[in-house]
């Protein structure tokens, strides 16, 4: 893991008074190296199947660390059930969803991009950060 990663990770912490700790380096680490949308308890899993031993409550207290200093990405899609996704090297995109499966597809349109930007441009409105999402049904769940 590179340096500056973990010196920004070690002043999340600190920020938030809590310890470096080789678990919570874990779950960093775990979020890096894995692309895919997954609930805490998937990551707390893969972490174990690892032979990592953490507790549950290490993996949520560092998922909100993550989100919080914009490691991760916390991703609603309605169901109740927050799934997580690295922003560390993971440039933006946006997300089709399942509503049958839960399928997460992302994608990337520079057409919606700059469409954004124009409708914001012309309404005087400065964007920070948007989430685009669309709901319906992947082409699995439609044939």
């Amino acid at each position: 893991m590179e340096n500056e990663l973990l010196e920004k990770f070690k002043s999340a912490l600190k920020a938030e008074n809590m310890k470096f700790t080789p678990q919570r380096l874990s779950v960093l680490s775990e979020m890096v190296n894995n692309k895919e949308h997954r609930e805490c308890e998937q990551i707390y899993m893969a972490l174990r199947n690892a032979d990592v031993n953490v507790s549950r409550a290490t993996v949520y207290r560092t998922m909100d660390i993550l989100v919080t200093h914009n490691f991760a990405r916390k991703i609603d899609i309605g169901d109740g059930r927050a799934r997580y996704e690295t922003k560390i090297n993971h440039p933006h995109h946006d997300h089709m969803i399942c509503i049958n499966c839960g399928e997460i597809t992302e994608f990337v349109s520079d057409e919606i991009e700059s469409l954004q930007d124009d409708i914001c441009h012309q309404n005087g409105f400065k964007l920070i950060r948007h989430i685009h999402q669309l709901f319906g049904r992947c082409q699995k769940c439609n044939d």
